[in-house]
């Protein structure tokens, strides 16, 4: 991910193949064959503004809204995101729990698995972000 300080912007990228959390190898062949189409999309992204005003020079952990477009299975729909950022000697770490709806998304489960996928996935994200 990147940010800018100036105008408190920022954006991650997140291969689909890289999302974890399945009970089997054959469950993660599934999401990212049949329901999120990995090879057409490959990516999820998030581009927004932090809400809040930070003072970036000063160390400590806030906690942030980000307001912005995320973009998963070619559909992008704005979301306020709730996140936690790091700011450390050097880097800056953020990190987020939320939910996402499959209707969102245009994400489509087929009838006969319905009872075994969830209508909202639960997504962790923690990365780096480097200043632009």
């Amino acid at each position: 991910g990147a940010i800018n300080i100036e105008n408190r912007t920022f954006s991650f990228k997140i291969p689909m193949t890289s999302f974890q959390g399945f009970n089997s190898s054959l469950q993660r062949t599934h999401f990212n064959e049949n329901y999120m189409e990995s090879d057409k999309y490959p990516t999820a992204t998030f581009k927004g503004k932090i809400i809040e005003d930070i003072d970036f020079k000063e160390y400590g952990t806030y906690k942030i809204r980000a307001k912005g477009k995320l973009k998963i299975h070619g559909i992008t729909q704005t979301r306020i995101i709730r996140s936690k950022l790091v700011i450390m000697r050097g880097q800056m770490i953020i990190q987020s729990e939320f939910t996402v709806p499959l209707s969102d998304h245009n994400i489509r489960v087929p009838k006969v698995v319905t009872q075994k996928i969830a209508d909202e996935i639960y997504v962790r994200v923690s990365g780096k972000l480097n200043p632009n």
